[in-house]
């Protein structure tokens, strides 16, 4: 079925394969910043708040940069700002649509405790708010589902730190310099390579009809949960993840009372980069689980920086959940019931 262009085609209506498959000619966009003065104020903290694929794109600047920041950084998802943001606080606010209600609550927060605020969006309330109040924002021009726009609101994200000071624009440079290794990777799982030479095609074979597990480090757990929130929103299916060594303090120990016939899939997502450590407990996390979880499918993220590895992960969760979508029978794109919600809590 996957290597069907009219199945694809008809269950593919607005073209989530093709998008995907241009997410890499998004890591060189370059930002151009309103409202870029700042009055250079020290900062104690970096707090930034969103939702979805625009706390994601946090979450992802939060690994990419622990070990280059100097001040702690926290990504907020839910309506409230931590008590310790104040004027020394650094808060952005991150929504694709510049209309996401817990990003807006978050602004209206940060601007009462004196904060520093810079913004990203693509058009929205948000963009409307930065520049009523001159509030510096790093507008990007994506149009569609916020989860394939994610590149330019990293960029937007990076662009802010680096105006600030928080990290140098290097950052930016390396972000850029991946764009033509992204393209030839992307290359191998668009819709046209077929499913014996299609890694993306055999993952998703091997998932589809099952609850699907992503299992990350304290290097990939965030592309852990781009797997899982991919899974939901392209191939409409419940799915889970974890991160090692905690999971081996809780969830451990729920898979005893559960048979290997259930229909689970686990993914480790593994990386060349984790701790000897972490590597460890992978595998032996499988082996002592044998008979009792079913054995776990690594995914070895390629690339040799730890920014490659990532953002060939979140490409690769892309891909993957959308041929699931199509073996469903299913829309990757549409998203009617997130839409809804938001309509009735408006």
């Amino acid at each position: 079925m996957l290597d069907d262009m009219n199945v694809i085609k008809q269950r593919d209506r607005d073209d989530a394969l093709g998008v995907t498959g241009r997410q890499y000619e998004q890591v060189d966009y370059v930002v151009a910043l309103e409202n870029p003065e700042h009055d250079g104020r020290e900062l104690n903290n970096v707090v930034i708040a969103g939702m979805g694929g625009s706390a994601l794109a946090a979450d992802l600047a939060k690994v990419l940069l622990n070990d280059r920041l100097a001040l702690p950084l926290e990504v907020i998802k839910h309506y409230r700002l931590p008590n310790y943001v104040n004027e020394q606080t650094l808060v952005i606010v991150s929504s694709n649509s510049g209309n996401t209600e817990e990003t807006l609550a978050c602004l209206v927060e940060a601007r009462q405790r004196g904060a520093q605020i810079a913004a990203t969006a693509t058009g929205g309330t948000l963009t409307d708010q930065a520049r009523e109040y001159s509030i510096m924002l790093a507008p990007f021009p994506h149009n569609g589902q916020p989860r394939m726009g994610m590149f330019y609101n990293l960029r937007a994200i990076l662009t802010i730190l680096v105006a600030f000071g928080v990290v140098s624009s290097s950052i930016l440079d390396e972000l850029a310099g991946t764009r033509s290794w992204l393209q030839a990777e992307t290359e191998k799982w668009v819709k046209e390579v077929t499913t014996v030479h299609n890694y993306a095609k055999q993952l998703a074979l091997i998932a589809v009809g099952k609850t699907a597990e992503f299992i990350g480090s304290d290097l990939t757990s965030s592309i852990a949960y781009k797997w899982k929130i991919s899974w939901n929103e392209n191939a409409k299916n419940v799915a889970y993840w974890g991160a090692l060594p905690e999971l081996n303090h809780n969830e451990f120990m729920g898979w005893t009372s559960h048979p290997i016939e259930k229909p689970f899939v686990i993914f480790d997502i593994r990386s060349d980069l984790d701790h000897p450590q972490i590597a460890k407990r992978f595998e032996l996390t499988d082996r002592l689980l044998s008979g009792r979880r079913p054995k776990a499918n690594e995914v070895w993220l390629e690339g040799d920086t730890l920014m490659k590895q990532l953002l060939w992960g979140c490409i690769l969760a892309d891909f993957v959940s959308i041929y699931v979508g199509i073996l469903n029978g299913v829309d990757p794109t549409q998203v009617d019931l997130i839409t809804k919600l938001k309509q009735e809590l408006a």
